[in-house]
Parts: structure tokens; C-alpha cells; sequence
């Protein structure tokens, strides 16, 4: 049984202030339509500009993930997508009238309650996840980052830090499904060591930095003055050192807490890829520019496996629906000029057919004879008489008609066609044929490469028209 996309069944919201710009926001989440994702819309910018969660609109993963996309940014995106994830909403838009999502307690389990708050809404669009067909490796050797997601029926993470420090050491953390999301990764906050916190509060980097909303490491040496420093600094009557080796601000939830952190930061960050996935994915010492290089990386291979998937392979070998003869009696074209020699399918929207590719074909003298390539001119001509056999298909008297171009558009002409070879055309209907006016998509493959793609518009007239017309 096929699993269904979902949304939330109604609006909601939730107020904080951004991390490091410090501004106040609220974000709305709000049901949305099959097939429509994950995408921000920034309500308090002239057109509201909507912003699609996806890897190619990363701009920088400096201090987190942020998006830009038709002169809109949103900052630190990575909790409120792991949330999503986590729930499994698959279509949900949300709105934003600042300019970074709010950091909250610095996890996401808020995230998580409001969407479980309102519920979910099963739609009638199928669920599609990619499923990792084989290992797919990312790494960066000089930081000791490695990455992999290899195939599982299923969602599965383990993530490795090592920060090469003495409180924190090295941890793990996993979930064996993304169900575990909420109990086990939602509520881990973010982490940093107090050299960094200092850093960036010298640069005014972290304006609504608190904190309740991040575990700070002790990583050096603090004197008694520093740490009143940093209590003034954050409106604390004192502040002091765990035995954990962290701020006492906060107690552990966990004691691998920062790496089930880093954890929901990838789920976040890999959420960005544009579609759910099932595989196991396997992280050591991951941050944002990684876990969003490596996400560029899927999403590759899922254009590249889905290019293969929309294009059947058939035998040309295989018992013609219609010989060439039959042909000749749909078509009008003769010898030299006609280009097909079998017709392997026909349905009322789709045609497949056959051209056999010799060297004894005419123009061979003329072009390349030293070098002879079938012309790309010959290769659009036989893809449109295989569409001309689905339109001519559609009249009861296909000999009374012709078929004539009246548009050809993005044409692609991705590897050679030579002597030997045998070409398999595919021609799809891109919308139903009305007044005579038909729109084709056709697709030219030897073996399992394709070599030339097109779309194809043209209209069908009786004979008498035409002679009418001349």
C-alpha cells in the first residue's frame, strides 16, 4: 500500500527571535497543496517573495543554512526542516515576517509540538521517496568529514563528532527510523564552545544569542571575573561550571546531546535535497557547508537515476506492432525520405518507433563521408514521422491527411548516431490534441543512451484543404 504525501490540517504559529540576527519573527505554518514541498514566503517584504527549500538556493552555511531565492533570504533553516522531516509532512508553507526562523530553545521540539498540535491531513498524491541505489560518498579530507548514504528500506541516521576536546570527547549518536525523530533528536539543543561564544559576541554575531538556547563547552581556562562577565552579559546572577564540563546554565538532556544535535542539523540540511529519502545515511564530523555539499551530491544522482527512469528501454528486435509497409499506408513519405522502418508501440497518447541506421542511406555521400554521423536534421524528421503515425492514428482516414510542423523547441542533440546504430523514438502527447493541433515531447535512444530529445508542435489537415489552399 502506497504511503500518502500529508500536510497539517490547519494554520499555526510561533514567535522568537532569531539567533543571530536578533530580530523578532513570527512563523506561520500553513497547510499546503499536493506536490508543492517545503517553501518560506516573506510576509513582511514588498510581494512577499516565496522562498523554496532546496540546496541549489543555499547561500551561505557560515553560522547555519540560508536561503535566497527572487531577492529574499531566510537564516538558520536547518531546525524548522528537521521538524518537518521528523513528522514526515511532506507539503507545508511557511510563513516568515523576518528574516531568520526563530531559534526558540535551539532544537526543535517547539517546531514539532505546534505542527502536532493542529494534525495532519493525508492528501491523494502518493508519497515519492528516492530510494539511494548504491553508496554515495562525500568527503573533505582536511577536516576528517566523511559521509555516505547507502540503500535501506527505511530513513536511518548515525552521526560521529569529534572536536578533539576533553569535555566533549567523542560521541555518537543514531536513529534506526525517522519515527525516533521526536523522541530521541527533536529536543537536542546547539552547542558551542566558550571561545567561539566569545568571538562572536565581540562581533555582534549571535544579537539573539541567550542562554536557554544553547549548551555552551567550557574549552579553556575561566577565571572568576570572566565568568561574571559573561553573567552580566546575558542578565544572569552568576554563572559557573558544570561538572559536565559546561555553563550551568542548562542541564544535559542527554549526555551525547551535541551529537544528536548535529544529527537533527543533517536531517535539516539534507531535507533540502527536495523529496523524502530511504537510505542509511552515515555521518562523521558533519557541519552545515558538508552536510549541503553532500545533499548537492544526491539531488545529482536523483536527476541523473530519474532522466534514466522516464525513459523506457525497448527491444527493436521485438515483433513490430506495424511493419513498414503498414507504415506506408499511414504516412505519406516514400523512400528517401522516409525514416522509419517499425512501429513497437501505439496508445493514444504515446508512439514508439524504430529507425535502422545503414551506411547505403543517401545522404551518407554527401555529409561526413570520411566520417559519416546520421544529421541531426534526419533524426527530427524521423522523430516527428513516429509522432505522425500517434496523429494520424486519431482520424479514421489517415491517407486524406498530412501532417505538417508548425514549432520545434528545445532540441537536444546529447551523442553521435552513426552507421549501425538503430534508433528507438518515443513521442509522448504533452497535452490532448484539439482542432487538429497536436504538442509532442519525443525522446531518440540507442540502447540505453539517449541522443536526442525535442518537442514537437504540429497540425493535421485533409488533402483537399491543402489543395484548396494552393
Amino acid at each position: 500500500m502506497n504511503v500518502k504525501q500529508r500536510t497539517i490540517k490547519s494554520e499555526i504559529s510561533v514567535n522568537g527571535v532569531g539567533l543571530h540576527t536578533g530580530q523578532p519573527a513570527t512563523m506561520t505554518f500553513k497547510p499546503a497543496p499536493e506536490n508543492h514541498g517545503y517553501k518560506f514566503k516573506r510576509i513582511d517584504l514588498p510581494g512577499s517573495p516565496v522562498v523554496d527549500a532546496d540546496v541549489d538556493n543555499v547561500t551561505d552555511t557560515s553560522r547555519g543554512t540560508t536561503l535566497t531565492q527572487n531577492g529574499a533570504s531566510v537564516h538558520t533553516v536547518e531546525h524548522v526542516l528537521a521538524g518537518l522531516v521528523g513528522v514526515e509532512l511532506d507539503n507545508v508553507l511557511i510563513e516568515l515576517d523576518g528574516p531568520e526562523i526563530p531559534i526558540m530553545d535551539g532544537s526543535s521540539i517547539e517546531f514539532v509540538e505546534a505542527l502536532e498540535k493542529v494534525g495532519f491531513l493525508d492528501q491523494d498524491a502518493d508519497r515519492e521517496c528516492y530510494s539511494i541505489p548504491h553508496n554515495i560518498h562525500y568527503s573533505e579530507p582536511d577536516r576528517k568529514v566523511e559521509m555516505v548514504a547507502m540503500p535501506l528500506d527505511d530513513y536511518r541516521f548515525t552521526c560521529m563528532i569529534d572536536y578533539n576536546s576533553p569535555v566533549l570527547g567523542s560521541q555518537h549518536a543514531a536513529i534506526t527510523t525517522i519515527s525516533e525523530f521526536k523522541k530521541e533528536i527533536a529536543s537536542c539543543r546547539t552547542f558551542c564552545f566558550l571561545h567561539e561564544l566569545e568571538m562572536l559576541l565581540k562581533n555582534d554575531l549571535i544579537k539573539g544569542g541567550d542562554l536557554n538556547n544553547a549548551i555552551v563547552v567550557v574549552d579553556k581556562e575561566v577565571s572568576k571575573d570572566e565568568l561574571k562577565g559573561l553573567a552580566k552579559l546575558f542578565n544572569r546572577d552568576d554563572i559557573d561550571i558544570a561538572r559536565e564540563g559546561i555553563l550551568n546554565n542548562i542541564e544535559l538532556r542527554y549526555q551525547n546531546e551535541p551529537a544528536r544535535h548535529k544529527l537533527l542539523d543533517m536531517i535539516g540540511d539534507l531535507a533540502l535535497v527536495g523529496v523524502p529519502l530511504k537510505g542509511h545515511i552515515m555521518a562523521a564530523r558533519p557541519g552545515h557547508a558538508a552536510n549541503v555539499a553532500f545533499a548537492k551530491k544526491i539531488k545529482a544522482q536523483i536527476k541523473k537515476d530519474r532522466t534514466k527512469k522516464h525513459v523506457q528501454i525497448y527491444d527493436p528486435a521485438a515483433t513490430p506492432l506495424y511493419d513498414v509497409v503498414q507504415i506506408m499506408n499511414i504516412l505519406p513519405h516514400r523512400q528517401p525520405f522516409l525514416f522509419i522502418d517499425k512501429i513497437l508501440e501505439l496508445s493514444k497518447t504515446h508512439v514508439v518507433g524504430v529507425k535502422n541506421v545503414t551506411m547505403n542511406e543517401e545522404f551518407f555521400k554527401g555529409h561526413f563521408p570520411g566520417a559519416p554521423v546520421l544529421p541531426g536534421v534526419v533524426q527530427i524528421e524521423a522523430m516527428a514521422q513516429t509522432g505522425g503515425i500517434l496523429v494520424l492514428s486519431t482520424v479514421p482516414d489517415p491517407r486524406n491527411y498530412l501532417t505538417y510542423f508548425l514549432k520545434i523547441d528545445k532540441v537536444r542533440f546529447r551523442a553521435q548516431v552513426l552507421p549501425g546504430d538503430t534508433i528507438v523514438f518515443r513521442c509522448d502527447l504533452m497535452e490532448p490534441i484539439r482542432r487538429g493541433i497536436c504538442q509532442m515531447r519525443g525522446t531518440g535512444m540507442v540502447g540505453e543512451k539517449v541522443v536526442v530529445e525535442a518537442e514537437m508542435m504540429a497540425q493535421i489537415i485533409r488533402v483537399k484543404e491543402t489543395e484548396t489552399k494552393e
